[in-house]
């Protein structure tokens, strides 16, 4: 027998919207959240049953972490997802990062590793490329600006202090802390990492703009070059 396609077909007691209505948004399981999202399923499957495909999609990770490893693309070979609920998927993604990163942008301290690690953390945990960037501050340790200055492989060969201090110039920055991730997971610093560390405290030096901190994400856990005295010696 054919399943429901769309959650009005569902059983009373099954249906996500009532469900919401009547228990509160933290009695629906991750499949029911995302299927109002998607608000219908496709021929011959609900917009629930749809939705458990999409968060088995990634044959890694599933659940919804695996969700931030498929593309557009990748969701749209999965029967029942279109273009549209493709960029819907992506989009409630994105949106809940922004608002990871909100609840702790307007008090944040830029002396703390922890803090600036918990920033980025949404952000560049579930990235499959690395990827540098550099915040800009002012004499009173106010940020001024975000730059993204590379996506690859973050090594000292490939990049140049010469982009960072640019932007850092055009900001009017006294000072900067760069922030990269690791895709393994494990933030612990690389010799490039270290290499990459020194040539951009060295040339900071040399323009009056300090370098701050160097903190790499890894999957739930950081690593900051001043936390742990690596080339920043108090």
């Amino acid at each position: 027998m054919n399943e429901v396609s769309t959650m009005k077909d569902l059983p009373t007691n099954e249906k996500p919207y009532e469900k919401c209505l009547e228990y509160g948004t933290q009695a629906l399981s991750e499949a029911e959240l995302l299927a109002v999202i998607l608000r219908t399923g496709a021929k011959g499957i609900s917009a629930v049953s749809l939705s458990k495909k999409v968060l088995n999609g990634s044959p890694s990770t599933p659940g919804l972490l695996g969700l931030y490893q498929l593309s557009p693309a990748d969701l749209m070979k999965i029967k029942g997802i279109g273009k549209v609920k493709a960029i819907q998927i992506k989009c409630i993604l994105e949106l809940s990062k922004r608002i990871s990163k909100k609840r702790v942008e307007d008090s944040l301290d830029f002396n703390s590793p922890v803090q600036i690690a918990s920033y980025y953390m949404e952000d560049l945990r579930h990235c499959d490329q690395e990827e540098l960037h550099v915040m800009m501050l002012n004499t009173k340790n106010r940020l001024l600006g975000e730059q993204i200055i590379s996506k690859g492989t973050v090594n000292a060969s490939l990049i140049s202090p010469r982009e960072i201090f640019l932007q850092s110039l055009h900001y009017h920055a006294v000072s900067i802390i760069i922030i990269h991730n690791h895709p393994s997971g494990d933030p612990t610093p690389s010799q490039e990492d270290i290499l990459l560390t020194e040539r951009i405290k060295q040339a900071g030096e040399m323009l009056g703009i300090e370098l701050l901190d160097h903190i790499i994400i890894g999957d739930i856990k950081y690593f900051s070059f001043r936390e742990n005295k690596v080339l920043f010696i108090e």
